[in-house]
């Protein structure tokens, strides 16, 4: 390797210090992006060149490939070719794959990927972009901003990369002109100004010639700021990464003797340490861990990105998919979201059409409730538009069939983003960001009748729902009756709140008063599951009659922040249950053996203790 600083500084130290050096330098994961020829390519390989950190046989190979595919001239050295390695990207001198690159200098370890400037491949810069920390977005001097270099710039800043370096390139054709400089760098500053990009620097260099890549340039007189690499080697992201909300999606469970059992993942945000008191979702069942386990030994405390073990200290049944959180820091639970989208697919994005949401390690099936708004890149400008082409952007709103569990893509870049899947191909049809969950109410236009009212968001005091299962011995819990006899669902409501409450439970019933003749108010049925929720919370049996109503309006009622699904009971014959009716009973049953299923339920999921007949 022709690398003299690195054989200097590795000769200075025995093996074991040189290696616990290297695993001890940070990462920095880097985006090259911008238009077509900007130069992405030939500024990484430039970089991994002047750089010392090419391999002679690497060297050679790159000699010859110039000679046979290179577009730099006769006895130049084309650096490009050491990253478009496809024989379609030699053949017409463009990107089209995201290459990646790892490499280190005695400060930094880096992995840079190159992605492709057509727009027909957006969808791969956009893929190169998910975990990048940095961007550098490249301009060509001779074009200054075009369409792709907006849009590029934009998905950095919709996939909240907080560090971009502009680098206007090709200074070199224009005898490095300040003038070509100032203008381009004040069109891409009011342009940015519709962006969220904390921390934007601007440089002027020559990837083609190494002017300003790894030292200062001597052709630039009038640039003092600092060459590329300084800026890649002392950027500080550690401020970037949440470290406060600990998320662990569980991928696989290891069970190698009835002595063991252990999830294993990767700590996608937040810290856990052993002792820490957990919860599991969707259970919501609680723990604490009880050791964090790697091939290395175990450790006390674990924090994003490692990949670790985790045992807990009771026995709980977790399977690949769930996720292990911390019970005083819970995700927001949701079946409705509004998120912004990256169509990658040929077939059109439209409202109405149905796909798999896959989301931190779990399928749930979606539904496209609403196209908000169409974003324009060029302008940033929001329009109306009834479909989503490939490579659009759009803020659209989803409904799924099952619940998420989900965080702000602002606040946890590993929790609140998804794809889409198109159950049909199986490909992957667009990814999205999660703006916020949103009620059924807010201006969709699918919400039921039911859904009138906007809920407030309750704020959570000091005691936690744990501490209160630990007093009390049991989970407050909702549960919501009704049926096709709405007197019936009145009885046995009242039935269940005394014959619990008998039992040392804290219940209460709920139902609405009105005349019997009247249809139940939309209003009215929201409230009544509103209210169970907030009992519930505080750790009561809260039980509520509603009264019969449309199928749609029953089929699910939105969880509140930390509180478990209710239980939804219905009456009445097989076949009349609503979707999502976890049990029925049948008026032909008798009374007893009825009231008997629905304590056992009641017992099955730990809000009441198993208790003898009725």
């Amino acid at each position: 390797m022709d690398n003299h600083h690195t054989q200097q500084h590795f000769t200075n130290m025995d093996i074991d210090s040189y290696l616990n050096e290297h695993e001890n330098k940070s990462l920095l994961r880097i985006l090259t992006c911008g238009s077509v020829d900007d130069g992405k390519s030939t500024l990484i390989g430039r970089l991994l060149y002047d750089s010392k950190l090419i391999f002679d046989d690497q060297l050679s190979a790159l000699r010859r490939d110039s000679e046979k595919s290179g577009t730099t001239g006769a006895g130049e050295f084309d650096y490009a070719l050491l990253l478009d390695g496809l024989k379609a990207e030699r053949e017409q001198g463009i990107t089209i794959d995201v290459a990646y690159r790892y490499f280190t200098t005695p400060k930094r370890k880096f992995i840079i990927a190159d992605c492709p400037g057509h727009v027909q491949y957006t969808r791969n810069m956009a893929t190169g972009a998910s975990t990048a920390d940095l961007a550098i977005i490249l301009i060509d001097a001779r074009h200054g901003l075009l369409t792709q270099t907006r849009r590029h710039a934009f998905i950095v800043s919709l996939l909240g990369i907080r560090h971009l370096i502009v680098a206007v390139n090709k200074m070199d054709l224009f005898d490095y002109d300040q003038n070509i400089f100032d203008n381009i760098r004040r069109s891409f500053e009011e342009f940015a100004t519709g962006l969220h990009i904390p921390d934007i620097r601007y440089i002027p260099l020559s990837a083609l010639k190494g002017e300003n890549i790894v030292q200062p340039s001597e052709a630039i007189p009038w640039y003092e700021g600092p060459s590329l690499l300084d800026i890649l080697e002392t950027v500080d992201t550690t401020a970037d990464r949440n470290h406060n909300d600990f998320r662990f999606p569980v991928q696989y469970v290891i069970r190698p003797d009835l002595h063991f059992r252990g999830f294993a993942g990767s700590v996608v945000s937040g810290t856990v340490r052993t002792g820490d008191e957990i919860a599991v979702l969707p259970s919501l069942r609680t723990s604490r861990i009880k050791r964090i386990v790697t091939a290395d030994g175990d450790l006390d405390e674990a924090f994003a990105p490692q990949a670790v073990t985790l045992e807990l200290e009771d026995e709980i049944d977790i399977s690949s998919g769930d996720m292990i959180v911390k019970t005083d820091n819970l995700p927001t639970v949701s079946r409705h979201l509004e998120a912004i989208v990256i169509w990658m697919t040929d077939t059109p994005l439209r409202e109405g059409n149905n796909y798999l949401l896959r989301h931190a390690g779990r399928n749930v099936k979606a539904h496209i409730t609403d196209i908000v708004h169409q974003i324009d890149v060029n302008t940033l400008e929001q329009q109306a538009a009834d479909d989503i082409p490939l490579n659009g952007v759009a803020r659209i709103r989803i409904e799924t069939v099952a619940p998420l569990y989900l965080d702000n893509y602002r606040d946890n870049r590993s929790t609140g983003v998804f794809i889409l899947i198109d159950p049909v191909t199986n490909t992957t049809a667009g990814g999205a960001m999660i703006l916020r969950p949103i009620e059924e109410n807010d201006g969709s236009g699918t919400a039921s009748a039911s859904a009138a009212l906007t809920p407030i968001s309750l704020e959570q005091g000091y005691i936690t729902a744990t501490q209160r299962i630990r007093r009390q011995g049991y989970a407050g819990r909702a549960i919501l009756l009704s049926g096709t006899d709405a007197e019936q669902s009145r009885h046995w409501a009242k039935t269940l709140e005394q014959e619990l409450f008998a039992r040392g439970l804290q219940t209460y019933y709920l139902a609405e008063t009105q005349p019997e003749t009247s249809a139940p108010s939309p209003d009215g049925v929201q409230r009544l599951a509103e209210l169970a929720y907030t009992l519930a919370g505080a750790g009561i049996i809260a039980i509520a009659a509603i009264p019969h109503f449309p199928d749609e309006d029953f089929a699910y009622w939105p969880p509140a922040d930390g509180t478990r699904q209710p239980l939804l009971v219905w009456l009445g014959e097989p076949g009349t249950a609503p979707a999502g009716t976890h049990i029925t009973l049948h008026p032909g049953k008798q009374t007893e053996h009825r009231f008997n299923l629905l304590v056992a339920l009641l017992a099955e999921t730990n809000i009441a203790p198993e208790t003898s007949t009725h």
